[in-house]
């Protein structure tokens, strides 16, 4: 038998450094029993968090080694693969992208491309200039000519709101969609037209409809906006999206003289005023061409990766390149992928060593995250009472988890750009609850079980940091006496 109940919760956020602590179960003169489960170094594989794979499901990602988990499936279109007739959405396409990364253990991530850098492939649709869409021949490089829609076009435009509108009505919210990277304008919809010397980015009032159509099409999916949009990066975030950023560990794949992490990063830090982003929606990163330039080029790959965690990430997307075998960088890949997004810790546990039915059961815990970010999702803390009859009683409580945030360093600085440091982990949660138990309970000697529930289930979503895990979820942590 299972049943579910409720229970309120008081939530004290305390600050304290991470204390070594001793597994097992201690009981207290006065009966009380703290226990303090065993802390985990395995690599988690958990919802909205960690390492994606590139137009690839995870079971088709052959360069992906089996100890990295990725729960992200992140794709790219162009609007024409995404809309190839006229007011008709490819359905069939987005609909078997969702069900192949669900069946891969993932979830759909995805951005729309509109303006192709390369000659001979276009992102817009062929019907756009027939239905009086007008088209502009842009330049990149000395490539020419290449075709893009010239979104200051009031056919372009409305089309395209139009297509973005239809999009957010089928998908938003979908169980399988994860998040949507707010693309669309400029090369591969990354919100510039760099290297070209004809075209020009539509004027500020468009690009501000093209946010605007994004924010009101995906209001339950979350978005991320890439950095160096500028103002619109801004624009975004201040309506809660998150952001997402290109060529995360480039030091010179592109320049000697500039690179992201030391001038473009920072820059952009200042003039997008996205430093607290962090603390309400997702950080998103790839790198400028794949990971093993970090090994080829002898850069260091502990400065990268501490770089990436102290900016808060919860998404790298490796796309899906084959990694480095060097033992040194792997520990490094190791290190990193462990502590990118989430990393919920249960350090200690303490309640009475019995009860009675129809009272309440007093419960305390310590919590800490000790990842890189936030969980975005308010999933919720619960309890499962398993008595030696097998009967189960789920205790669903109203505290959610997505305010306890990581440890924080000092960005930009002197000492910051010599060696960023580690991330040290989040404050500690002081949890005290009071758990109603039924009357009808019977007596019996409980299994207390910890788990970290989905926003409208009983179910586990979340692997603790913690080791005893059990196939269905849940955390064995202690005992309880219940009496008549």
């Amino acid at each position: 038998m299972k049943r579910l109940l409720h229970y309120g919760t008081t939530l004290l956020i305390l600050s304290a450094g991470l204390r070594a602590q001793t597994p097992g179960q201690e009981v207290r003169p006065a009966a009380t029993i703290v226990v303090r489960p065993e802390i985990t170094d395995e690599i988690l594989a958990n919802p909205g968090m960690g390492w994606e794979t590139f137009n690839r499901t995870r079971k088709q990602a052959d360069n992906l080694p089996p100890w990295i988990p990725s729960t992200v499936n992140y794709s790219r279109w162009g609007w024409k693969v995404l809309e190839p007739r006229p007011g008709e959405l490819a359905t069939g396409l987005l609909d078997k992208a969702l069900k192949d990364s669900h069946e891969a253990g993932q979830k759909l991530a995805f951005r729309v491309m509109c303006c192709s850098p390369d000659k001979g492939r276009l992102y817009h649709p062929d019907w756009l200039e027939a239905v009086g869409g007008r088209i502009l021949i842009a330049d990149r490089r000395g490539v020419a000519p290449l075709p893009i829609p010239d979104f200051d076009d009031p056919v372009v435009l409305a089309r395209h709101l139009d297509f973005i509108k239809r999009l957010g009505a089928r998908y938003d919210g979908h169980p399988d969609l994860d998040h949507v990277d707010l693309g669309s304008i400029g090369w591969w919809g990354e919100w510039h037209l760099s290297g070209s010397t004809t075209a020009k980015l539509p004027s500020e009032d468009v690009r501000r409809k093209v946010v605007d159509a994004y924010l009101a099409a995906f209001r339950k999916t979350p978005l991320v906006m890439l950095l160096n949009g500028k103002e619109f990066t801004t624009y975004a975030t201040e309506r809660g999206a998150g952001w997402r950023a290109d060529s995360m560990g480039d030091l010179g794949s592109f320049s000697p003289k500039w690179s992201h992490m030391r001038d473009g990063y920072p820059l952009w830090f200042r003039e997008t005023k996205v430093s607290e982003v962090w603390k309400t929606a997702p950080i998103a990163f790839e790198p400028p061409n794949a990971v093993a330039e970090f090994f080829e080029k002898g850069w260091s790959a502990r400065w990268i990766f501490n770089y990436a965690l102290a900016l808060h990430g919860s998404y790298f997307n490796g796309k899906s390149a084959k990694l480095p075998g060097d033992e040194a960088f792997q520990k490094e890949l190791q290190r990193f992928v462990r502590r990118l997004g989430y990393r919920l810790v249960l350090l200690e546990l303490k309640h009475p060593a019995e009860a009675k039915a129809g009272t309440t059961l007093d419960i305390s815990m310590k919590w800490q995250n000790v990842g890189s970010a936030p969980c975005y999702q308010p999933y919720r803390v619960a309890c499962q009472l398993t008595g030696t009859r097998g009967d189960r009683w789920v205790i669903v409580s109203n505290l959610t988890v997505n305010r306890w945030l990581p440890g924080s360093i000092e960005l930009f600085t002197e000492e910051f750009f010599k060696s960023p440091g580690d991330l040290p982990p989040g404050p500690i949660n002081e949890i005290a609850a009071s758990l109603s138990l039924p009357a009808d309970l019977p007596p019996d000697e409980y299994a207390i079980s910890i788990g970290v529930v989905g926003l409208n289930t009983q179910e586990p979503v979340v692997r603790l940091g913690i080791s005893g895990r059990t196939p269905d979820g849940w955390y064995p942590v202690s005992k309880v006496r219940i009496a008549q």
